[in-house]
């Protein structure tokens, strides 16, 4: 028995592909509040609190702007998990290299790049491409270059270069080693931010890399590990309520606490599945399995209809964005190369 079952870890991939690509629309919109996702901000946070205190039609578009973006660190947590089911507790399975992870990344990463960039240059206000940043964003190495939030184009790719770097560091440092190794890495990797809470540009370039990831990352190789368990379902509503609470909390209250946001996001989206009727459920694990498409494709569908938004049909903007993501990622999913599914599922979360 392990923590999720592959169903539930697939609908927890469509929460936090939904959550993706819906910030990554609504943040760009002028009126939104903005997300504390590198970078700690009070003035963010008064905002926000300042819309909760007097809620319009907007406030679900702010709350989407600022925790949106919280997707992420639950494909971190999914990634973790999916590993140790594929390499650690399956018996046929053997440990690929890197290289491996990489054309996986890429053949997923290349469909998407080409797309936005011929939307690009056919729409208003194209991004300045320089060699450097079109060979590092080719090589998933961008994460690593100065300011990578202004040369990183789409802006999502950089979730790439952060997967390479997961998989080396779990090649390296955690495949079958204590559980010593990954508590030490996620405790190294916490306190090397805590000297540059308040250095922006330092923080913002180190949690746009493997540093920013490790905590859910660890987390879920942990739960993969050691997550044989299960909860009634009043323990589960308890708890998805008291994450949810603490995940607000945690984000206002200081840039230490703000750190562990990703640990309350994650318990809260398990606790969610698990709640979930059925044919909700359904819905989302068929929104997971369209996920890496709907990944790849939303920042070009975005550029595309956003300034349906920006001249005042906010919702109009939102609803024909969403309904547009979902189906170019059932049709690249159903008969594109990298997405398409040839092989039978197996019965572990990979």
């Amino acid at each position: 028995m392990s923590l999720l079952s592959r169903a539930e870890c697939t609908a927890l991939r469509g929460i936090a592909i939904l959550g993706i690509m819906l910030h990554n629309y609504c943040h760009w919109l002028r009126l939104a509040v903005k997300e504390n996702e590198y970078t700690f901000s009070a003035a963010n946070n008064d905002r926000l609190l300042d819309v909760l205190a007097h809620p319009d039609w907007n406030l679900p578009v702010h709350l989407l702007s600022y925790f949106g973006h919280y997707g992420v660190p639950v494909f971190l947590f999914l990634s973790g998990f999916g590993l140790v089911m594929k390499y650690e507790k399956s018996l046929d399975s053997v440990k690929v290299g890197v290289g491996y992870h990489f054309l996986k990344l890429f053949r997923m990463m290349i469909v998407g790049y080409v797309l936005f960039i011929i939307v690009d240059f056919m729409t208003p206000g194209p991004h300045h491409y320089r060699l450097l940043d079109v060979v590092a964003q080719l090589l998933m190495f961008n994460n690593l270059l100065p300011q990578p939030d202004k040369i990183i184009w789409p802006g999502p790719f950089w979730f790439f270069g952060l997967m390479l770097q997961l998989y080396i560091v779990y090649q390296l440092l955690i495949y079958r080693r204590h559980w010593g190794f990954v508590v030490a890495l996620v405790a190294v990797c916490w306190l090397v931010q805590l000297p540059f809470l308040d250095d922006v540009v330092t923080l913002n370039r180190l949690r746009y890399n493997c540093i920013g990831g490790m905590l859910p990352f660890g987390l879920g190789v942990l739960a993969g590990r050691y997550g044989a368990f299960q909860l009634k379902k009043w323990q589960w509503a308890l708890s998805a309520v008291a994450c949810g609470l603490l995940s607000v909390g945690l984000s206002l209250l200081s840039p230490h606490t703000w750190l562990w946001v990703p640990v309350a996001i994650i318990v809260a989206g398990i606790a969610f599945v698990k709640l979930t009727p059925e044919p909700v459920l359904g819905w989302l694990v068929w929104t997971g399995g369209v996920s890496a498409a709907m990944f790849v494709v939303h920042p070009a569908l975005r550029k595309i209809l956003i300034p349906i938004s920006h001249r005042g049909d906010l919702y109009a903007g939102l609803l024909l964005y969403a309904l547009a993501a979902f189906v170019v990622s059932w049709l690249l999913t159903k008969h594109c190369w990298p997405f398409a599914k040839s092989e039978k599922p197996k019965p572990n979360c990979q």
